[in-house]
């Protein structure tokens, strides 16, 4: 619809319940940062279109006042009230119980907490595109990274180094489990071998970890 009427974004209705909603099933699955994130204000797609949440601060329970004293008819998505969904879950029994048990403002707590962690990871974004050029360098069927540069990072950046270079060059995300086993080949290094990761392999030689495609 947006390409015919040659749109330039689209607004979503997406509220600061959804936003909860979503960082609290982050934090269930243990997802990380990325999750806990929540769904971003504005997004660039691929194409160029821009992805706009204009309500992400607004409760969805004013939305409902608004259009009913505006005189605007709800409609009601049925899967909103499908209990199979752990969204819907979550919506209809986990919130409620915690707002009953820890008292009112948990689900802005929760809004706060994935806008604070959105502006952690772009500066966390911002320092590995800075460094990243002076890290990596081609090889054979992949791309190989310092193990020193690597080594000379705390934790936190160099497992992000990690995955964006695995996620740039491959096209896949690492788990946790797979980034830290990686990350092992610079801090806990004893002669192990190459570690199987989705597309591609990694190990350490000369200096490097490679990463080849498989």
């Amino acid at each position: 619809c947006a390409a015919e009427h040659d749109a330039t974004a689209v607004l979503l209705g997406h509220t600061l319940d959804d936003q909860a909603e979503t960082v609290l099933l982050g934090l269930a699955r243990g997802s990380g940062a990325a999750s806990l994130q929540g769904m971003a204000p504005v997004r660039a797609g691929d194409d160029g279109m821009l992805w706009i949440r204009p309500l992400l601060g607004v409760r969805r329970e004013i939305t409902r006042r608004f259009c009913e004293a505006s005189g605007i008819e709800v409609w009601d998505d049925p899967h909103n009230l499908d209990i199979r969904y752990a969204r819907v879950r979550t919506r209809e029994r986990v919130l409620p119980v915690l707002e009953a048990e820890l008292g009112p403002g948990i689900a802005e707590a929760l809004a706060r907490t994935a806008e604070q962690l959105r502006e952690d990871a772009e500066a966390f974004d911002k320092m590995i595109h800075e460094t990243i050029e002076d890290l990596v360098e081609h090889a054979e069927a992949g791309i190989a990274v310092s193990v020193a540069a690597l080594a000379a990072n705390p934790a936190a950046l160099r497992n992000r180094i990690i995955r964006l270079v695995v996620d740039s060059e491959f096209g896949v995300s690492l788990t946790r489990t797979q980034t830290l086993e990686v990350a092992r080949l610079v801090t806990e290094w004893s002669g192990q071998g190459p570690i199987d990761l989705p597309a591609c392999t990694a190990r350490r030689a000369g200096g490097q970890i490679v990463f080849s495609a498989r």
